[in-house]
């Protein structure tokens, strides 16, 4: 049995923390505020197509400190939460402990290793579609549960062995997981796609199969993407030929109620993640020389409202 530190339990965290827990390993989550209090009352409940997993009160934490050292921590937190939810993981890892990003972003890994020196980091990407639907629930639409996690391609071997070991683990627990190759080209895959998900559904307050439904919407998600891989192009990440339209070819059959965290996010005053997308395909874009005009403007439209929702929340 391996002992799992789920930090965050947003769709993510809720999701593969609740069927590590299923199959029988010893898992602690962490949340905070009214979705804490909730679940230390009541627990979580996970409604998937398939079945609904239930994780008891006790097994959730305010703290991280309260959990004790820990084999795996699973970081789900948002990107904005990246740095204070890394101060509090201290008492927590020892020196084999795993520490798995299954963050959006692609900027990441850095911070990461600089705040936590002494556990072995796997970069990772996360596919599920699940929000929070209430207090204490979650709820999943459709059957997409896949995580891809490694170390960095020149890693020693030592550590490619633990990452297949974990990834077998995961395979147990009713998912699929993978250790590529290069998981940097895989963050950068998912980013190509989430950028222009996320920005353009909360912009245009629209599920996806009604933005790729319109030519005029459909034509601006190209282009997301186009910039979003030409900036990845640019830093060296190997993208396969006609990726972009490989990517539309794929959501053919999409689900019609299928939004991304970024609406869900701001349709309920939360802050947004869009520092880490569409900011950095900005940033990023920037110091290579490629313009990304798109992104600018889903950028510019949508910062305001995050910064509003983060200073009210830290104050």
């Amino acid at each position: 049995m391996t002992r799992f530190s789920v930090i965050g339990t947003g769709g993510v965290g809720g999701v593969f923390g609740a069927e590590l827990l299923a199959a029988g390993h010893d898992v602690s989550f962490t949340s905070r505020g009214s979705n804490l209090a909730a679940l230390q009352a009541n627990g979580l409940q996970v409604f998937s197509p398939g079945a609904t997993l239930r994780v008891p009160p006790e097994r959730f934490f305010g703290n991280p400190a309260d959990i004790g050292p820990v084999d795996v921590i699973l970081l789900c937190v948002k990107s904005y939460d990246t740095e204070s939810a890394l101060r509090q993981l201290t008492g927590t890892i020892r020196p084999d402990t795993v520490v798995i990003s299954l963050q959006n972003g692609v900027e990441k890994a850095e911070m990461i290793q600089a705040l936590l020196p002494g556990s072995i980091f796997f970069d990772g990407v996360a596919y599920v579609a699940a929000v929070i639907s209430g207090p204490g629930e979650i709820t999943e639409v459709g059957s997409l549960r896949r995580i891809l996690f490694g170390p960095s391609h020149d890693a020693p071997h030592h550590l490619w062995k633990r990452a297949h070991e974990l990834c077998a683990l995961c395979r147990a627990a009713d998912f699929k997981a993978e250790v590529p190759g290069d998981i940097a080209l895989e963050l950068w895959k998912k980013f190509i796609f989430i950028t222009a998900a996320g920005g353009l559904t909360a912009l245009m307050r629209l599920p996806l199969k009604q933005i790729l439904g319109t030519e005029e919407s459909r034509q601006l998600f190209i282009d997301a993407m186009g910039e979003t891989e030409s900036v990845a192009r640019a830093r060296g990440i190997p993208i396969p030929s006609g990726y972009t339209g490989r990517v539309m070819e794929s959501l053919a059959g999409v689900d019609p109620a299928i939004y991304s965290s970024l609406y869900y996010d701001l349709i309920k005053n939360k802050p947004l993640e869009i520092d880490a997308l569409s900011g950095a395909v900005v940033r990023l874009g920037s110091s290579h020389g490629i313009p990304t005009p798109v992104h600018c403007m889903i950028y510019a439209a949508l910062v305001p409202h995050h910064r509003q929702h983060l200073s009210r929340m830290k104050s």
